[in-house]
């Protein structure tokens, strides 16, 4: 396996923080883990949409091996300040400690309780030491670093699972249940079965993943992420759960309304989308708002997806755009500097489409770009953004992102 410079420079970056901490890695695997870049449905998994989406060339490292014991332990190169992560296998905090909420020791301390509670034995511990370079919003960092405990511990201990997705419901409810953070299932899908190069398309009806080819004649472009430098707090205390709720509260009006509906996403026909308009608009025109976005994103959908498979970019920028565009108006998710990177950015030639990332409020926003303008954009941002917001002057970033898998193993590297 093909082994990159960044790979080489983070591997020695991460015997260096075992080193420092007593941590024994050596002869051990290191697994890589990626980000998520949506292209549709944002906020669409827990509405019952389709989804599409790629993996991203940021990453989440772990180098670990088993220890012989029964014990975990953890050392985070990014919350230094939170120190080794110990635990004896079966022995963590409850769910939703305060104990445990601010700090990452909640993620591991949720997989072992988690994979537990679904009835996976766990008797071999790790050590290991992690450090990730995904932006802190909108590129679903929290995603990779389930995913990668997961699939470590799992590997540690024998244990090998038929059927991939029930590793999605797993990282799922590892911050569901465990964090309480209620996120739904786009960001691991996404993460988990990304391949280099491919979209990766979520049919949740079947339960299935399929992968899709940019048409051949697609004109070259790149995926631009624009970190604002803003401190996200968890979706259990966002936007994100809110609108979640506004959500579910309008499918269960509908329902009681006599509509055969169990998401918003069963909501496709122009004239019963109509009628709950005409119906609810005065009543309740923020749960209606809620509904515009997701009925208009579902049908943009399909229309994209067409676009990708033809190689129309174009008209998949045009889409991404137009999404962006209902997320701020009518979803109401997005926040002033993620619109504030919009702003910029829809002002360059070239700049074919873009919008806000991930949960929402804080983070990043996205672009799609074509390859001639990236450095304008990278300059306008530049120029633009610590002017309008100088709070963030020196924590913003600017990535540019390839396609690639979501899950790599290397094996000889420690």
């Amino acid at each position: 396996m093909s082994v990159s410079s960044l790979d080489k420079e983070m591997v020695e970056k991460l015997t260096a923080l075992a080193r420092q901490n007593g941590i024994d890695i050596k002869g051990g695997k290191v697994r890589r883990t990626s980000s998520r870049f949506c292209l549709g449905v944002e906020h669409g998994d827990y509405n019952g949409t389709e989804l599409f989406g790629v993996g991203t060339d940021r990453f989440i490292w772990m180098a670990y091996k088993p220890n012989g014991t029964d014990k975990v332990r953890l050392f985070s190169g990014n919350f230094p300040g939170d120190g080794v992560i110990e635990f004896t296998l079966g022995d963590v905090p409850d769910p939703k400690s305060e104990k445990t909420a601010h700090t990452w020791g909640r993620f591991p301390y949720g997989v072992d309780y988690i994979l537990r509670r679904e009835g996976h034995k766990l008797t071999r511990g790790i050590d290991g030491v992690i450090y990730g370079n995904i932006p802190g919003g909108g590129m679903s960092r929290s995603a990779s670093l389930s995913l990668n405990l997961i699939l470590s511990l799992f590997e540690a201990n024998n244990i090998k699972m038929e059927d991939q997705m029930d590793i999605v419901d797993l990282a799922q409810a590892v911050e569901n249940d465990y964090i309480g953070s209620p996120c739904g299932k786009l960001d691991q899908i996404m993460i988990l079965f990304a391949r280099e190069g491919m979209g990766t398309y979520y049919n949740p009806g079947k339960r299935s993943v399929d992968y899709v080819s940019l048409g051949e004649k697609a004109e070259d472009f790149r995926i631009v992420v624009m970190d604002t430098g803003t401190e996200r707090p968890g979706l259990e205390k966002s936007t994100y759960k809110i609108r979640r709720s506004e959500c579910e509260e309008l499918v269960s009006i509908l329902q009681k309304g006599g509509y055969d509906i169990s998401c918003l996403a069963d909501i496709k026909e122009q004239k019963v989308y109509d009628k709950i308009i005409a119906q609810l608009g005065k009543s309740h025109p923020n749960l209606c708002d809620r509904l515009k976005y997701v009925f208009a994103a579902q049908r943009r959908f399909y229309e994209m997806l067409e676009a990708w498979k033809s190689g129309d970019i174009v008209t998949v920028g045009r889409i991404f755009r137009q999404d962006g565009i209902g997320l701020r108006d009518e979803y109401k998710i997005s926040g002033p500097e993620l619109e504030t990177m919009c702003d910029i950015v829809r002002t360059v030639p070239g700049a074919l489409g873009e919008r806000m990332l991930g949960g929402g409020d804080k983070g990043a926003s996205g672009a799609l770009v074509r390859p001639e303008s990236v450095d304008a954009i990278r300059k306008a941002v530049e120029s633009g953004y610590p002017r309008s917001r100088p709070a963030f002057a020196d924590k913003y970033a600017v990535h540019v992102c390839r396609v690639v898998d979501g899950v790599k193993v290397f094996n000889d590297l420690l």
